[in-house]
């Protein structure tokens, strides 16, 4: 494990204290990174971690060394989204509780603008490669690491929508990193509507992050989250409607 690289000026520290050394020399160290509103975040959301992560020490010749929750920021404006440093906060909780390799990066959440995913996993690649030279291997090597975007399947959906992605993000995404698919039927979405019913969401999210919800008083209504009306349930739960995505390779 290394420890946390900071940046004074700013205030702001990516974190590494989770961050692994390649065990198999042989293989690619790859850096998984899942962009969303997380509001909030549920086990939904960290099982898709666990099952890209089987996936690749399967059928693949990548080493998972760390993973990222980058949670959106404020500008993202989405109805119904709580305040950036709350859902930070929760999904702090939720890999405290639940992981023991999960980490949260809250640079996308803290900057004054909307972050294109693209941006966001440049963003990850400098700090990792650029600023860290990658990970080590056991023998004290260094290997460049693969930036990957975990992604769900419901947000896979979008690209075919016309004027959600950019062609020239896309094809940066695509051809720079690329994604692993994991299907997540249960959505923030739901879970927002069964808390606003006063509905039980036990074994949906980390018990930290259900006291820090009940203690706080989040999605009782539309007042504290800063949506506008009634929210519905849908098929997509949390997109990001104006950056792009990539299927999965």
């Amino acid at each position: 494990m290394a420890s946390s690289s900071s940046t004074p000026e700013t205030g702001y520290s990516f974190p590494i204290h989770r961050l692994s050394h390649l065990n198999d020399p042989e293989k690619i160290p790859i850096v998984l990174v899942a962009c969303g509103s997380f509001s909030p975040i549920t086990y939904a959301h960290l099982r898709m971690f666990e099952m890209a992560q089987d996936f690749c020490r399967q059928n693949t010749d990548f080493e998972v060394v760390a993973g990222y929750l980058s949670p959106v920021g404020d500008e993202y404006k989405k109805a119904g989204l709580l305040s950036a440093s709350r859902r930070v906060e929760m999904c702090r909780l939720a890999c405290d509780q639940a992981s023991s390799w999960l980490m949260v990066d809250d640079w996308e959440a803290s900057t004054p603008e909307y972050q294109r995913t693209a941006i966001v996993l440049d963003h990850f690649d400098h700090a990792i490669n650029t600023v860290r030279g990658g990970v080590s291997d056991e023998d004290g090597t260094m290997h460049p690491v693969r930036v990957m975007l975990l992604a769900g399947s419901d947000l896979i959906h979008t690209m075919s929508e016309p004027g959600v992605w950019s062609a020239p993000d896309l094809e940066h995404i695509l051809g720079g990193y690329g994604t692993q698919l994991i299907h997540n039927d249960v959505s923030s979405t739901k879970i927002r509507l069964f808390l606003r019913r006063g509905m039980s969401v036990h074994y949906l999210l980390p018990d930290s992050v259900i006291r820090y919800i009940k203690d706080n008083r989040l999605y009782v209504d539309d007042s504290n989250t800063g949506g506008a009306g009634s929210e519905k349930l849908d098929s997509k739960g949390d997109t990001r409607p104006t950056a792009p995505w990539a299927p999965a390779t």
